[in-house]
């Protein structure tokens, strides 16, 4: 196969799961990527690692106080260190025709943003940037003619198993789940659930952030709203399934009752290499999948009982304006409260649903709009956490005692 002319990347979140995962397929073609810039945010030791060994022109972290550490790692190489918010923007700014937007939360907003007015390829790893502001991404895409291909494990099956047909034909997609470590746990079990019990994915090996979503199935939540927004979906046509074996990671019902399905190994790798080469298809080394040695693929419909994130991401979709927004916002101030111990598996999502009412109703038209609507939900998020704090270490030492 003939390959097109070199391609040139930046990767926004260049040290973190997903990041890494792209690095690892930018080494092993070297011949067909030019790297302009990675960005981290603290890891200064292995962003300066990552752009000596692709030969990036900028590397960047985020956090403004790394500075000497990375200028320090950098020294004799052609690489430039730079750090802070603005760094980050000219990084993203720098016309690279295929950009990984793979910063973690809302704080990926603005560099996907300044990517974007290039109106190139943005490979889309960060969801919260089509929750938070799905509007205001969504104009500057089209503003700027660029293309999104999205990441997300689900989302890209979607887009595959789209793709050459006619979007008149769709009847509904199927997001999968692979229920995370406690799909099969009792509301009592969960109550008691520390962070590293669920920190422990039984098929994916990914952050800390994006694990806790799998186990609240606040990620399923949000991947339902992204997918509203990549693919000009309404609720009721979006289905979720949970999918121990994750397999299966997407699937298309058409109106004629057909089903196209994508399935792979869950091996991040594919999915990026996917977005990377698109249209094309490139080599990976990832495992291939062996149906006959998984012997059985199953499906049941997720339990919002006890699992409240998707019906609390379904209501935020339908009432649109900043629900979506402050629902994403006091969930990562609730996640990270429950890292720390302050909190209990179960408040996360009685937090949120507490924030999204009192925040929810506000209007996110403009990214000023979204900004201020991020910022109230995670002060009345850090509200809650202080109060509701004192109660989960008062309840978590009477079950000592019981104990």
């Amino acid at each position: 196969m003939g390959y097109a002319l070199t391609k040139t990347v930046t990767i926004l979140g260049s040290t973190g799961s997903i990041g890494r995962s792209t690095v690892d397929l930018l080494l092993a073609n070297p011949e067909r990527y030019r790297v302009l810039a990675l960005v981290g945010n603290r890891n200064a030791a292995l962003l300066a690692e990552q752009a000596r060994a692709l030969g990036a022109e900028l590397a960047v972290c985020a956090d403004e106080t790394m500075f000497a550490a990375l200028r320090d790692a950098l020294a004799g190489s052609r690489v430039r260190a730079a750090c802070g918010r603005s760094a980050v923007i000219e990084a993203a700014q720098m016309g690279a025709d295929w950009t990984m937007a793979a910063i973690t939360g809302a704080a990926g907003l603005a560099p996907t943003l300044a990517a974007v007015e290039g109106g190139r390829q943005i490979a889309l790893a960060n969801k919260e940037e089509l929750v938070c502001a799905g509007d205001v991404m969504l104009r500057a895409v089209r503003a700027a003619g660029a293309t999104l291909l999205p990441v997300d494990s689900e989302h890209n099956a979607i887009f595959q198993s789209l793709a050459g047909s006619d979007r008149a034909g769709l009847e509904k997609i199927i997001l999968t789940a692979s229920g995370g470590p406690f799909r099969n746990a009792t509301r009592e079990e969960m109550a008691r659930a520390t962070p590293a019990m669920a920190l422990k994915h039984p098929v994916w090996s990914m952050g800390a952030k994006i694990s806790i979503d799998s186990a609240t199935l606040f990620n399923k939540g949000l991947e339902v709203i992204e997918a509203a927004r990549l693919f000009d979906l309404t609720e009721s046509e979006i289905e979720v399934l949970v999918h121990p074996q994750s397999v299966v990671h997407g699937m298309v019902c058409y109106r004629d009752g057909s089903v196209l399905a994508q399935l792979g190994a869950p091996d991040m790798r594919i999915p990026i290499a996917h977005t990377l080469a698109w249209p094309e298809r490139l080599a990976t080394s990832s495992p291939r999948l062996d149906l006959a040695a998984v012997g059985k693929l199953e499906f049941l419909p997720p339990d919002e009982q006890r699992f409240p994130a998707l019906r609390l991401a379904r209501a935020a979709l339908r009432a649109g304006g900043g629900a979506a927004a402050a629902l994403n916002a006091a969930n990562e101030v609730a996640v990270e409260a429950f890292l720390q111990g302050r909190i209990g598996f179960l408040d996360i999502a009685a937090i949120v649903e507490e924030v999204v009412g009192e925040i929810g109703n506000r209007a996110a038209a403009t990214l000023e709009d979204v900004v201020s609507i991020d910022a109230d939900a995670r002060r009345a998020a850090d509200e809650l956490v202080v109060g509701w704090a004192s109660a989960h270490h008062v309840e978590t030492a009477r079950r000592t005692m019981v104990g």
